[in-house]
């Protein structure tokens, strides 16, 4: 059936409504980092900086470690990405080639434990790192967060893994190769976009994550950007609006950088006519 003109009308509008409502903030963010002093405390904000500058980021810099900071998000959120698809990639093939009861029991667990809040987990997870010796550590925060996106992680590929079809791990079963072998030049290659996608996930949620880095890093040298962040606000709550702009801009960039660049991975699909019906 044809979608009449007012139904579509209205969906463009809720569309347009939606895409505005996800922008404002970022564009606004954009527009105070601009700003000089004088506009920010003005009573009559504008979009455009009447006189933009780029102080509030000469300002950030020079108050915080912002580089050094974003040095141990890129290697938690790089080292947690990786390591997160490396448990998953292999127990997902299992889960899903072999349909027994752990399997089931293995896969509602998962869907589960996305329910537990942060609350709930910092505690056991502390008492872990202080035995450990990793409190205060970027290996810790990594391992922190690998247990965190884990279950993400393997709900996501999931549907990757199903969608690969049997006859080619079979063919390969009648060349000789073993599970491993089929795993690794078979599966792997077709589940390329499932494995881009939940890496990126991964990066971009362990880049901006706050909450366990707040509670498990001590030292400033060891701290993560969003912690930095935080340091542009005053004792009295009250902050320092266009360094932080600045220095929250800057943070969002790579997150938004990355996805641009393999948004196509993600959204191509590498299963068109791998095997014909």
């Amino acid at each position: 059936m044809r979608t009449g003109t007012p139904a579509r009308v209205g969906q463009y509008t809720a569309l347009l409504a939606y895409l505005v409502f996800l922008a404002f903030p970022f564009l606004w963010l954009v527009s105070t980092a601009f700003k000089p002093p004088r506009e920010l405390g003005s009573l009559h904000p504008t979009w455009i900086p009447e006189d933009p500058t780029l102080a509030n980021f000469r300002q950030a810099f020079d108050e915080q470690p912002l580089l050094h900071a974003a040095l141990n998000s890129l290697l938690a959120a790089l080292a947690a990405a990786v390591v997160a698809v490396l448990i998953a990639t292999p127990m997902d093939y299992v889960v899903a080639r072999r349909r027994t009861r752990l399997a089931k029991a293995v896969t509602g667990w998962v869907v589960v434990s996305q329910a537990f809040p942060f609350v709930l987990l910092i505690i056991p997870l502390f008492l872990v790192l202080k035995n450990l010796r990793l409190i205060n550590s970027v290996p810790g925060l990594v391992l922190v967060y690998v247990v965190w996106a884990l279950p993400f992680a393997l709900w996501m590929l999931a549907g990757y893994v199903r969608a690969v079809p049997p006859e080619l791990e079979e063919a390969a079963a009648v060349d000789g190769a073993g599970r491993v072998r089929t795993l690794v030049s078979v599966t792997a290659p077709l589940l390329a976009p499932g494995i881009v996608a939940t890496a990126l996930f991964a990066f971009i949620t362990a880049w901006n994550e706050f909450f366990f880095a707040l509670v498990l890093l001590k030292t400033a040298e060891k701290q993560t950007l969003p912690v930095v962040l935080t340091h542009f606000i005053g004792a009295e709550g009250v902050a320092d609006l266009g360094p932080l702009a600045a220095a929250a801009f800057l943070a969002t960039l790579p997150s938004l950088v990355v996805f641009a660049l393999i948004q196509r991975r993600i959204t191509g699909g590498m299963l068109t006519g791998a095997v014909k019906s």
